[in-house]
């Protein structure tokens, strides 16, 4: 990758807005833009500067009051446009595996927080099952401990870790994990869908879906759209409306 000074580095310093989220959001939109250019032209240098603003971005908006939603969908949404960049970049296993750390890292310290929706792409991040299935390695122990402590616990590190496992293929993992008590929240769970797909095993992937409404606060709407997905993936139009519903209509049970 050639050296290249990136732009939008310097405008996202530590602190570097005010409460206000008018600038910061305008700042984010040029970032995304520059990378974007870039793009066109050398993709791994593009993934680079992804890295390198979501890397920054955190830090730079903490002081922003982000009441209003409008600088967190702003950050969901770069979110979304580069980590594709990153997931398809060609670049050497060590490159990316500098990527990852400085990512982990960003996101261990994003205390408010913003970039937390990278733990969901972090199969995408990986790239490349045996990486995920390192990462998923290098996750294990602390999500154990965690996950078996008598107080509450939590790890910003669960979520990548099931994210790493379903890269690697490693699905029954996945499924004997979220068999504890800790993995209660749909959050969790909708991975053991995603892992009984992966197996091809809708209707089991159905009946997990349907069963994770016993959790408090459970999304109810997230599950059917899940469930409708599944359903029309095999071909069942007509029962997705009635799936919906019976799902949804939970909400009214005392």
């Amino acid at each position: 990758m050639t050296a290249y000074k990136w732009q939008f580095a310097a405008r996202f310093k530590y602190h570097a807005f005010g409460w206000k989220s008018d600038k910061p959001i305008q700042r984010i939109k040029e970032a995304l833009s520059e990378i974007k250019r870039v793009a066109k032209k050398d993709p791994e240098l593009a993934a680079a500067g992804a890295v390198l603003f979501l890397v920054k971005v955190s830090p730079a908006i903490e002081q922003v009051d982000s009441s209003s939603g409008a600088i967190g969908t702003m950050v969901n949404r770069a979110i979304d446009t580069l980590v594709p960049l990153i997931a398809k970049a060609s670049v050497p296993l060590s490159i990316r595996q500098q990527w990852l750390e400085h990512l982990w890292d960003a996101l261990q310290n994003d205390d408010i927080p913003y970039i937390e929706a990278l733990g969901d792409h972090w199969r995408d991040l990986c790239a490349d099952p045996v990486l995920a299935s390192q990462w998923a390695d290098e996750f294990r122990p602390t999500v154990e401990n965690v996950s078996q402590a008598s107080g509450f616990a939590y790890f910003k590190g669960t979520i990548p870790y099931l994210s790493a496992l379903h890269s690697a293929g490693r699905q029954n993992e996945i499924l004997t994990q979220l068999e504890q008590l800790y993995f209660s929240g749909w959050c969790y769970r909708q991975w053991g869908v995603r892992a009984l797909l992966a197996l091809d095993r809708k209707d089991d992937a159905l009946m997990y879906a349907e069963d994770s409404k016993k959790a408090i606060n459970t999304p109810l709407w997230a599950i059917a759209q899940v469930c409708d997905d599944i359903l029309l993936s095999s071909g069942l139009e007509e029962d997705v409306l009635t799936k919906a519903n019976r799902i949804l209509n939970l909400r009214l049970r005392p």
